[in-house]
């Protein structure tokens, strides 16, 4: 570990990038993260140095069927999942550079499948690669209330997912995506049972999300059985209008005094109007708030992973996707959004 450190503070020497209170994961897993992280070139800052990436489905990740991130086809085998992926990972590193994390969508109706064995080998690959994987499971489509719709199904998905990856240090479960659909005291009863049942899991990489649309950390966060775990917040420009300052606070009363703890796995703004996030004027409501959103993450040590870094069609995508059969290719859609966000990864 005190060779990583060592490392990892000798290049911010060189890169003239000052890193402010920055933490490491507790976990007995750190050196292990720590050395993949160095191996992406990754200075990032907050719970568990994650910095990240989501890789969605283009249809949008709420399914009843399966989920089928951008790029893949539900035909395709584990060997070309894994091809298409490695384009798409490669990618990622090379576009984004310092990103070691990405976010994959789960549903019980994927993981109870024949496509399970399919999808995992996009998993595998980003392992395989040095990134983190965050799997978190999402609503159907069309139910869509933010609540569990099948407990004997999502139980069965999770045990199938903890005991294939339960075992990997660099693969991270987010229970339930968006539970705007439960109290505060429903949903961490869900949370308790869940520790309860795959309590082989070290907490450290339980990621559980805040109540509403993942919206405020503070109540979960505050519950003394999920103190180890980490906290999933998201926040979008789209939902309020205000000033770079108005959202630097806005952000802080979402994570209250856990954001060594909360990683904010879904924040974003449109890439694809040509905006400029670096140096555009701060009156035009999303670029505000991306600039408050990387001085937060930044300044703050707020782990973040960006929606999306690639879904087909969508315009908040950083990234959009090219090549033919299985030689995926990407390319940055708005560069001074790519800029934003690896700044809030204490880079740039």
């Amino acid at each position: 570990m005190k060779k990583s450190l060592i490392l990892l503070c000798l290049i911010y020497s060189l890169c003239g990038c000052k890193k402010q209170g920055a933490e490491f994961s507790p976990q007995s897993e750190t050196q292990t993260a720590e050395a993949k992280a160095a191996a992406l070139g990754t200075l990032a800052v907050g719970a568990a140095s994650i910095a990240g990436v989501n890789w969605a489905d283009g249809r949008d990740n709420f399914q009843d069927s399966w989920v089928i991130p951008s790029g893949l086809t539900a035909s395709d085998t584990y060997s070309t999942v894994q091809a298409k992926a490695n384009g798409i990972l490669t990618g990622f590193k090379n576009n984004i550079s310092g990103v070691n994390t990405v976010r994959l969508p789960i549903n019980p109706s994927s993981v109870s499948s024949t496509w399970w064995s399919a999808y995992t080998g996009a998993i595998d690959k980003a392992l395989s690669n040095g990134f983190k994987v965050i799997l978190g499971c999402w609503d159907s489509s069309s139910n869509n209330d933010g609540k569990i719709d099948d407990l004997t199904a999502f139980w069965a998905m999770w045990q199938t997912v903890v005991t294939k990856y339960g075992n990997n240090s660099n693969v991270y479960f987010e229970v339930f995506n968006e539970p705007y659909g439960y109290s505060l005291t429903d949903l961490t009863s869900i949370y308790a049972q869940w520790l309860s049942k795959y309590s082989s899991v070290p907490k450290g990489r339980i990621l559980l999300s805040g109540t509403g649309y993942s919206e405020n950390v503070t109540g979960v966060g505050a519950d003394s059985r999920f103190t180890s775990c980490l906290l999933s917040l998201h926040n979008y420009a789209y939902w309020a209008t205000r000033s770079e300052s108005a959202w630097e606070t806005d952000w802080k009363s979402r994570y209250g005094s856990y954001g060594s703890r909360t990683v904010v796995t879904e924040f974003g703004a449109t890439m694809s109007s040509g905006k400029d996030y670096q140096n555009g004027s701060q009156s035009d409501n999303e670029i505000a708030y991306i600039v408050a959103s990387s001085n937060v993450f930044r300044n703050n040590s707020i782990a973040s992973v960006y929606w999306p870094g690639l879904r087909d069609g969508d315009s908040y995508s950083l990234q959009t996707r090219g090549g033919s059969g299985n030689n995926i290719t990407l390319s940055t859609v708005n560069a001074s959004g790519v800029f934003r966000l690896r700044y809030g990864w204490g880079l740039n």
